[in-house]
């Protein structure tokens, strides 16, 4: 592969003038059978390089572990862009934002009440040093230096928004170069930000969705010379649970991605295609008020969550084609679907009578949080005994995120971070009574100050004023279906429940999953953990990748936080239903 050289009038490879018309695919986000089809639907819309970050908390899980395979082989995700003809942005954080859990982030980061995140904390600097031993020394065979795809490496991750301990951004570069990075690094803020995230020659770039000729001022008033690139170059949106579906048209998103092309600028879509926030893997916002961002990554990108084209593809293509070649090959339409009706979930056992099942349950005077339990995502279900009967009030000091209260087995309330609730008042029938609060980790934030957040409960927990001591915190990590103990307990159970079924395909192919009359929950088929669904919306359907399919009979099990839908059914339909739409 070609060089990629910075020079003072723009970027060349092997001395020759180049522009990066890049597009952002996470391979993470999608199922890896599924990568190649992506990035040649990539190559077909004229890009010459896609863009990806790396989440650290997915390929370090934990101190000692370090993962690299299947779905998050990147040596291989690298070798199917050069195989296709494409140049990669890498951008391997350590923290990345992407709307993603802790902005990639790794929730064992958080057991220790001091760490620093994104600092000179010796601890945190510790651990990204043992981050990039792993991770890098595979990728040098894919770095444009050694022909591979990989032309340009970033430091960090709009740095600017957060901080401004420039020695941090700087020991951050350092660390890459002596893990090996010899290709150029980059850096990229939001205009307002570049002085604060960029480093001295380190090139700088700028995130920015419209305004193109304003932003990119900003960015040469700030850099005299060299390069113009807008790293993140925003043609949609992410959406959260509670609002709406978030749009972009294709008319003005490509009007936009024409003023910006006509500067002479490179430039990297963000997205060209989203994909899907997997498990429990969204993000989530804190601006005084906590937004857990929901399971479609959709991003209204010119791909669409299941990959295929949409009228911004169209669009964008054409704009492309204006400044740079683009494949004769004509793009392909969409792929066909699976669909059934009416799938019965005929088995079903209680949460509270499987969790022993899923997690052991550790004792200690008061709750522990999902870090102390060495947990990253799912549940923690804490118990204790209530010693008096009569009126109480429960007072949870900090409820990360959504907690389910029960005594004897039956729900009395539900409190949520969100609406920032965290108390509960309730009748004891008898001394001993048996309190259960269920917590939901509902995506650690990944944007500003608020990264440094811990879940399960936090803090003290009063009763009638004092405290409640003599507690287990049982950890619910949901990392798998098979060894639910389906059989066991009522066949109606109530409150919070597992249901399974299975039906039959003939043709594998993508699919959604749609839970009508379901309240909230997670879905998984054939042990794939597809991710959230919530009635409040504005997602109401669950992308099921083709792969996950099989020929024969395929399961599908739901876990219901409340009441499952009539007469415990799903379908499988060929459409999404991301919502009503707000532009």
């Amino acid at each position: 592969m070609p060089l990629l050289q910075i020079e003072e009038d723009g970027f060349r490879l092997d001395g020759d003038p180049f522009r990066i018309i890049s597009g952002g695919l996470h391979y993470f986000r999608i199922h890896p059978e599924l990568w190649g089809d992506r990035l040649h639907k990539a190559r077909l819309m004229g890009l010459n390089t896609v863009e990806t970050y790396v989440p650290w908390n997915l390929h370090q899980p934990r101190p000692d572990e370090f993962r690299m395979g299947a779905g998050l082989d990147l040596p291989r995700f690298l070798d199917l862009a050069a195989a296709e003809g494409l140049h990669v942005l890498l951008r391997p954080g350590p923290y990345i934002c992407a709307e993603w859990e802790g902005g990639g982030l790794p929730a064992w980061l958080l057991a220790d009440p001091s760490m620093r995140l994104r600092s000179r904390d010796p601890q945190f600097l510790a651990a990204v040093e043992d981050y990039f031993s792993r991770l890098l020394p595979p990728l040098h065979d894919r770095l444009a230096t050694r022909g591979g795809p990989v032309l340009a490496v970033q430091v960090e991750n709009e740095y600017g928004a957060y901080g401004e301990d420039t020695a941090y951004v700087e020991h951050l570069a350092d660390s890459l170069h002596r893990h090996g990075v010899d290709v150029p690094l980059f850096t990229c803020d939001q205009p307002a930000d570049l002085e604060r995230g960029a480093l001295p020659g380190v090139l700088a770039s700028a995130n920015f969705g419209s305004r193109s000729t304003e932003h990119l001022a900003t960015l040469r008033s700030a850099r005299p010379s060299g390069p113009l690139l807008c790293t993140e170059f925003w043609i949609g949106w992410f959406d959260r649970w509670g609002g709406n579906h978030i749009v972009r048209g294709a008319e003005q998103a490509s009007q936009e991605l024409d003023e910006l092309l006509a500067t002479g600028a490179s430039v990297n879509f963000y997205m060209f295609h989203g994909g899907t926030n997997f498990g429990f893997m969204n993000g989530a916002n804190d601006k005084h008020t906590y937004r857990p961002t929901v399971t479609s990554y959709d991003y209204d990108a010119p791909l669409d969550e299941a990959g295929d084209p949409t009228e911004k593809f169209a669009a964008f293509r054409q704009v492309i084609g204006k400044y740079a070649p683009v494949p004769a090959e004509v793009p392909p339409p969409r792929a066909a679907k699976f669909s059934l009706e009416a799938v019965e979930l005929t088995e079903s056992i209680a949460l509270l009578v499987a969790a022993p099942a899923l997690g052991d349950a550790v004792a200690s005077h008061r709750p522990l949080t999902m870090e102390e339990l060495g947990q990253g995502y799912g549940f923690v279900l804490y118990e204790a005994e209530l010693p008096d009967a009569g009126p109480a009030l429960l007072e949870l000091e900090q409820v990360r995120d959504r907690a389910q209260v029960f005594l004897d087995g039956q729900p009395v309330g539900v409190l949520e971070r969100e609406c920032h609730e965290n108390s509960l008042t309730f009748a004891v029938p008898r001394p001993g009574t048996a309190l259960a609060v269920l917590v939901e980790n509902q995506g650690r934030v990944n944007y500003g100050q608020g990264i440094h957040d811990r879940k399960g409960l936090l803090g003290r927990v009063l009763l009638n004023g004092s405290p409640l001591d003599g507690w287990t915190s049982r950890p619910l990590p949901l990392t798998a279906t098979e060894d639910l103990p389906f059989g066991a307990g009522p066949a109606t159970p109530t409150g919070p429940a597992f249901h399974r079924g299975t039906f039959d395909v003939d043709r594998p192919a993508d699919t959604f999953l749609h839970l009508d009359g379901w309240t909230k929950g997670s879905a998984w088929v054939n042990g794939f953990a597809l991710g959230r669904y919530w009635s409040r919306g504005p997602q109401r359907s669950l992308y099921v990748p083709g792969p996950v399919l099989r020929r024969g009979t395929n399961e599908v099990v739901v876990l219901e936080l409340h009441a499952p839908g009539r007469e415990r059914k799903v379908a499988f339909r060929d459409a999404p239903d991301l919502g009503p739409v707000e532009d």
